[in-house]
């Protein structure tokens, strides 16, 4: 038995070290082929330049009437901005419909952040709701969540923080968390219709992504109205650069590798519904956090160059 579920991890392992291979092939050529455009443009520098495109505006993911679920909040800054200085859309939105929860117990999380007393105070003052102790992949085991549904649950830069300094071993341990997370996101969100979102445009489809999804990847993207509830919707947000990359969110969301043991179920499928810039001067006062090594009080940086970006699902039907 246990030699049957020692194979079944290795099998796990296998199928993620196969795709971050193949993702890596993937970015080396369109890195060859970024560097080949740049070589024409440079070629042809002094001819007539295009207008410079106006920003889009930053993409909303919530709407005032949604229950909310923030994952892994750290010092919590991004719930402060999201309730106490939200965007205009959400200036309506209860506090009482948001839950923000923290991976560390209260006290760890005020040593690792000296800043989260006073922010959570603020918070709890408003009415939001808030969790320690909450890992991510055992949500519909926390007592506080149990038996809830959500309409968005949100998780911003996750990271397993083991400090492996192994890059293809750190891909593994924040795959597996990922997976993890996905698995027990499926149990706590809500039910209801297939959301549907209006895109300005739509990018050119991948031709390696062999999903039907809606995968509008504009920054204006915004959800449609409608009286009818529709199910709820996983966001998370990483920096768009490697090792980042080389997690491959989207395959992890809508194809996952069979499980690494025989008593854990397989994955649910999620269907991608959009991505879109993530723009932190959005949130106001929002400050990212890290959690280890030369990160201590979480003020390490998580990635040169690039952007952030955010990735929606919903469960496949």
């Amino acid at each position: 038995m246990a030699k049957g579920g020692r194979g079944k991890k290795t099998s796990l392992k296998a199928a993620l070290s196969s795709q971050q291979t193949r993702l890596k092939k993937k970015q080396d050529a369109t890195q060859a082929a970024q560097h080949a455009e740049k070589s024409k443009t440079a070629a042809s520098k002094g001819k007539n330049k295009a207008p410079m495109a106006l920003p889009l505006r930053p993409t909303i993911p919530f709407s005032a009437t949604d229950r909310i679920l923030l994952i892994g909040e750290g010092n919590f800054s991004f719930t402060r901005a999201l309730v106490l200085h939200p965007p205009a859309s959400l200036e309506f939105l209860p506090p009482q419909n948001v839950t923000a929860s923290a991976y560390d117990n209260e006290e760890g999380c005020y040593s690792k952040y000296p800043d989260a007393a006073d922010i959570v105070q603020s918070l709890r003052d408003k009415g939001v709701e808030i969790v320690f102790g909450v890992d991510a992949t055992k949500l519909e085991k926390c007592p506080a969540l149990k038996g809830r549904k959500w309409d968005k649950i949100m998780w911003n830069f996750p990271h397993a923080g083991k400090g492996i300094t192994d890059q293809d071993r750190n891909i593994l341990s924040n795959q597996v968390l990922i997976l993890g997370f996905l698995r027990s996101a499926a149990n706590v969100l809500a039910t209801g219709p297939m959301p549907s979102i209006h895109t300005s445009r739509k990018r050119k489809r991948d031709p390696d992504d062999e999903d039907e999804d809606m995968d509008g990847a504009s920054d204006d993207d915004t959800p449609a109205t409608s009286s009818v509830k529709s199910r709820g919707t996983v966001l998370i947000t990483l920096r768009n650069v490697p090792p980042y990359t080389f997690w491959d969110l989207p395959m992890l969301a809508k194809k996952p590798p069979p499980p690494g043991s025989a008593n854990v179920k397989p994955n649910p499928r999620y269907l991608q519904l959009r991505s879109f810039a993530f723009h932190r001067q959005t949130w106001q006062g929002y400050e990212h956090r890290m959690t280890k090594g030369e990160r201590a009080h979480g003020q390490g940086k998580t990635g040169e160059g690039g952007e952030d970006r955010t990735w929606e699902f919903c469960l496949r039907d």
